[in-house]
């Protein structure tokens, strides 16, 4: 085995433990953040939990997509600042290994996720999308059985309310229960027991509320009083409510695959105003991917700080620029979706720019005689970090002494 392929596996195992290990991390900080409001949401329309779970699984390809270039480039990044500030990039060097050749693994990675997110954004995004959008409307639509909310009054259906204390077997069997129904003719009924029990019938639109030990009082425009009785059993027809059927995909550009994009976007029996959305959002996620391949060159450029200096500034500026490069892409994306601006122009000329950008960083550091892209910013930097360590002294020097 040659000392160039020991390298190749030394740099893979540096790369692979940090990219990993961020990737992970991302994807689960922005599951955790959103658990918690679809928490409140499910609970919030009555729905059961673990539904929280089917749509955490469907938002995993959305989070993935914005995880693994953050994970690529943090992962390069931390494997050549190790090498640098441990001066074995030093040594490769001086073996005639330079960063052109020191980068050939990075890009195998850089391309093998690139691949994998063309195929998320492309294809597995837009389907995990469409199925969260579902899931959203069949909870608010009470398709998928929603609970009985305790201690609150329940609407079922226009004319029926009901209300209990405490609920067990996930809402079947019900304690201390209210229930008032009124009909058309204006005629009322309303009961509480001790017990209730929900019971399914022939009939699929229709299901028994089973009441045990409770009173009734029945009331109607031709009643002088109400008639009251009191009973040990009595059954109570609920007719469920109508679940409208959830719309085809398609509603959002996000839920088209990258051909239907293309197809769409060409053709001349789509309204414009579509067309415009369907273009942005294409080219929207084609930079994306594309920025993927200049992670190398970005997370090199910032690893090596300058000499005698171990500053972590180039990690902070790379998680900045890969995010204020999203973020302009995005807004890119609105002004082209509203016909403002024409999506090539506002989505490739932003990346044309940030191109140039990192490959000039690049560029300074592998080729310029001790040229560093961020040495300036380390020097102001450091003199800040002076500056404000001056002043706390400072401050505690005129901190009065205790009696």
């Amino acid at each position: 085995m040659s000392i160039a392929t020991r390298i190749d596996r030394y740099l893979a195992r540096l790369i692979f433990v940090p990219l990993v290990a961020t990737l992970t991390l991302a994807a689960m900080l922005l599951l955790l953040d959103k658990m918690l409001r679809l928490f409140d949401f499910v609970v919030s329309e009555g729905g059961p939990i673990n539904v929280v779970w089917q749509m955490l699984a469907n938002l995993i390809p959305e989070y993935l997509a914005l995880g693994i270039p953050i994970g690529v480039m943090l992962g390069i990044l931390l494997a050549f600042r190790k090498l640098a500030l441990s001066s074995e990039l030093d040594s490769l060097r001086a073996v005639g290994l330079g960063y052109g050749r020191l980068l050939r693994v990075p890009y195998m990675y850089a391309l093998l996720f690139a691949g994998v997110n063309l195929a998320i954004v492309g294809f597995v995004q837009p389907y995990a999308r469409y199925a969260y959008e579902g899931l959203r409307f069949e909870l608010r639509s009470g398709a998928l059985g929603a609970s009985i909310k305790v201690g609150e009054f329940n609407n079922l259906g226009r004319r029926m309310t009901l209300r209990v204390e405490r609920s067990d077997d996930e809402g079947r069997h019900l304690h201390e229960v209210f229930i008032r129904a009124e009909a058309k003719d204006g005629r009322t009924l309303a009961a509480t027991a001790d017990l209730g029990t929900f019971l399914a019938t022939d009939d699929p639109d229709t299901i028994i509320l089973r009441l045990t030990r409770g009173r009734l009082v029945h009331n109607a425009p031709g009643y002088r009083v109400p008639r009251v009785l009191s009973f040990e059993s009595h059954d109570i027809p609920i007719p469920l409510p109508r679940i409208e059927t959830f719309r085809g995909r398609g509603d959002g550009n996000d839920e088209f695959t990258l051909p239907e994009l293309v197809r769409l976007g060409g053709s001349a029996k789509v309204p414009e105003s579509l067309r415009d959305s369907v273009r942005a959002n294409f080219h929207f996620r084609m930079t994306e991917v594309a920025m993927m391949l200049l992670l190398p060159l970005l997370a090199v450029a910032l690893a090596v700080p300058p000499k005698r200096s171990t500053s972590g500034l180039g990690i902070f500026l790379s998680i900045v620029m890969v995010v204020t490069y999203h973020k302009i892409n995005q807004y890119a994306e609105n002004m082209a979706a509203q016909d403002r601006l024409d999506p090539v122009l506002a989505l490739w000329l932003p990346f044309a720019l940030f191109a140039a950008l990192i490959v000039w960083m690049y560029w300074t550091l592998a080729h310029t005689p001790g040229g560093q892209p961020i040495g300036a910013l380390e020097r102001v930097f450091s003199k800040a970090g002076k500056a404000v360590r001056g002043l706390i002294r400072l401050g505690r020097r005129r901190e009065p002494l205790p009696a």
